[in-house]
């Protein structure tokens, strides 16, 4: 089984293993207490701090160890905005941070205070620019990730936290996908990641409070991690997460030169191999392992069901493989298809040989996929001025599907108008217009769903 789901979780690697291990026979007693074992857990904790700030590039009295990535994300968020509220109650975030940082804006919302999500090109990145024009005199935060989760697209960090810095506004950066890869480049005021993106264990999040930032956390607190983290910590874990940690970043540049090799032959020979596919994301401002594509008339969950039988574990950000039947967040912010979507992220000391095959399962994984599906043959007869395709009550990607069999029945300058109640189609009928150079014309209310009206150019 080939494992494709790097920005889920990397694989505990060798050295987390034996630094766990390790300290399971020494970490285990409260650091807080002055005995011999309190005093040998609390070496332990000390000396991973001061680890883990020197690949952060912070002071160690500016790391606090967390439960989590999340938990680091919310308590940061939550503190500075505490920290800060007699400047005044507002947000920025991007449109496509990870859902733990717009879980905490929503939050801040229904409580009063005012969100500013700055908009994102077709490639996923922020302008500067629009966090220059998001800033308020009652600005309290702003929050940018280092590095898109789904897409692998890098955010111009420093750029934005020099905007925010002349304007004295502090910068909490979600480090989380890109922290194993090198420290985050800028003058940031919080930092926060998650070890088991970077093949430490679960369960430990990263916390970085520059001296300097107004900071007040938020709800019952101890006296441990400087009353940012409240309860026992897990010592062992600790010590296993910053000991990978430091490996991971020993191998960093060299590993990041193959895998960047390997993704980018995927995402040139996914569209050689494969018909009718997007490849998203930013074709060099990207991390080293992800790669993203969408293919048009396939269902997300139906292919990475068909890709885990060949033995590929790979995820997606695709509506169709979720709950909610809505479209990824980010997917839906960068404007491009969102159906059949596979997002490809190699863990390091992914094989070669594992890629090849990969690209060999692919086009008939996906072309089985499309005909169970019913995916449509090129038509060129010409027809009525302008056909009606009743898709209401159909889910992705079936609405793109039927306006795909019939368009072409109508001539050039004719128009499909395709009824849907489905909010994937709201993004994936542009979409399609994008690959297949149509124009799109634009959606009206109708008594049911909405109409969506695509004119045929070419």
């Amino acid at each position: 089984m080939a494992y494709f789901d790097a920005s889920s979780a990397v694989p505990l690697h060798p050295v987390a293993r034996q630094a766990l291990l390790a300290s399971l026979d020494e970490g285990w007693a409260d650091p807080a207490r002055l005995y011999r074992e309190g005093r040998k857990a609390r070496m332990l904790l000390d000396a991973s701090r001061e680890a883990a700030a020197e690949a952060v590039g912070c002071r160690a009295d500016e790391v606090v160890f967390t439960s989590s990535g999340t938990r680091a994300l919310h308590t940061g968020v939550a503190g500075a905005l505490a920290g800060r509220r007699r400047v005044g109650r507002h947000l920025i975030v991007s449109s496509v941070e990870h859902s733990s940082v717009l879980h905490s804006a929503e939050v801040f919302e229904a409580d009063g205070g005012a969100v500013t999500r700055v908009a994102v090109d077709r490639a996923g990145a922020v302008d500067p620019a629009g966090y220059a024009s998001a800033l308020r005199a009652d600005t309290a935060l702003a929050c940018l990730q280092s590095a898109n989760h789904e897409v692998g697209t890098v955010q111009p960090v420093a750029e934005v936290a020099q905007v925010c810095r002349a304007a004295g506004v502090p910068l909490l950066v979600d480090a989380a996908q890109s922290l194993g890869w090198g420290p985050v480049e800028g003058d940031w005021s919080l930092l926060a990641a998650s070890a088991h993106k970077w093949g430490g264990p679960s369960g430990v999040g990263l916390l970085v409070v520059r001296k300097g930032v107004r900071f007040a956390a938020q709800g019952p607190v101890d006296e441990r991690e400087s009353g940012r983290a409240p309860g026992f910590e897990n010592i062992p874990a600790i010590v296993a997460a910053v000991a990978s940690l430091r490996a991971v970043r020993a191998e960093a540049a060299q590993e990041a030169v193959r895998l960047r090799g390997l993704t980018e032959r995927i995402r040139a020979r996914v569209p050689e191999l494969v018909a009718d596919v997007e490849v998203v994301g930013d074709a060099v401002r990207r991390l080293p392992g992800i790669v993203t594509f969408s293919c048009l008339y396939v269902d997300g969950e139906a292919l990475l069901h068909e890709l885990d039988r060949a033995g590929f574990s790979v995820s997606s950000g695709s509506s169709c493989t979720s709950s909610t039947l809505t479209p990824s967040h980010v997917l839906k912010a960068m404007g491009v298809l969102s159906e059949g979507n596979v997002r490809v992220s190699l863990p390091p000391g992914t094989a070669e040989a594992d890629v090849e095959r990969f690209l060999e399962v692919l086009p008939e994984t996906v072309a089985g996929v499309r005909e169970k599906l019913g995916a449509p043959a090129p038509v060129t007869e010409g027809g009525a001025e302008e056909l009606l395709v009743d898709s209401l009550g159909k889910r992705c990607p079936v609405p793109v599907i039927e306006l795909a069999k019939v368009f072409g029945r109508v001539p050039v300058g004719g128009t499909v108008r395709v009824l849907s109640d489905d909010e994937a189609a709201r993004l994936d009928i542009p979409a399609w217009c994008e690959m297949r150079g149509q124009q799109y014309v634009g959606e009206e209310p109708a008594a049911t769903g909405t109409a969506y009206l695509v004119r045929r150019v070419s």
